[in-house]
């Protein structure tokens, strides 16, 4: 009975990998792990699978799930647990995970030459960590409404309104809200307790080590 339960299961895991994507299938082969299948209350909402992201393109031509490399998805999940225990209507919604360096690429053409070039890194200089399944960008949701909650930005917004350094300042000016300076801290705390470190120009993007930790120890998504 055992064996028949494994069988299953197997034949089930061998049918749901050949549905996915060429990008998808790709993915998996390099070791990256579909956050979807590890705790299935983490939304995904690719915003690089649409056209309104800063690039104005559709970048995953293909692609529709999340991957992380599997000891950031661990930790995503965590995340996920903490956020729960503390607001029990609140859930994750990741915007962006492990992404090829081909795709990196693409972004850096966009941003070359300008004053945003700060938001994107280089393929040039190894690109960044999102490139090794080692970052992700999320933002937190209602989970019966799936409305997201006020962060004072949009996700991808590049500017020094997104940044987590001068948040006191930001609502003193009257350019971001107490309650969504209050949201990004809940967002980092959950972060941070499950292993991850923000990044101080995108209140989104959260990294699990780091870039030279990436370069010596893992190898880029091709």
């Amino acid at each position: 009975m055992r064996k028949s339960i494994l069988g299953i299961c197997l034949l089930a895991s061998m049918m749901s990998f050949a549905q996915k994507s060429a990008t998808a299938q790709d993915m998996e082969a390099q070791g990256f792990v579909d956050i979807a299948e590890l705790d299935s209350t983490i939304q995904v909402d690719l915003m690089y699978s649409r056209a309104d992201n800063f690039t104005g393109k559709v970048l995953y031509k293909d692609l529709k799930e999340a991957y992380l490399h599997p000891m950031a998805a661990e930790a995503l999940v965590k995340a996920q647990k903490i956020l729960k225990g503390l607001r029990p209507d609140l859930c994750l919604r990741v915007y962006d995970a492990a992404r090829p360096m081909s795709i990196q690429q693409v972004m850096w053409n966009v941003v070359a030459g300008t004053n945003q070039s700060i938001y994107v890194s280089n393929p040039n200089n190894g690109g960044g960590l999102h490139n090794y399944g080692m970052a992700v960008d999320l933002t937190l949701c209602d989970e019966a409404t799936g409305d997201t909650l006020d962060m004072g930005t949009k996700i991808d917004f590049m500017g020094a309104y997104a940044h987590i350094d001068n948040e006191k300042q930001l609502v003193s000016g009257h350019i971001i809200s107490a309650s969504a300076k209050k949201n990004r801290e809940l967002l980092r705390n959950v972060m941070q307790q499950a292993g991850y470190k923000p990044l101080r120009t995108e209140w989104w993007h959260f990294n699990f080590i780091t870039r030279a930790e990436a370069k010596a120890h893992y190898k880029v998504i091709k």
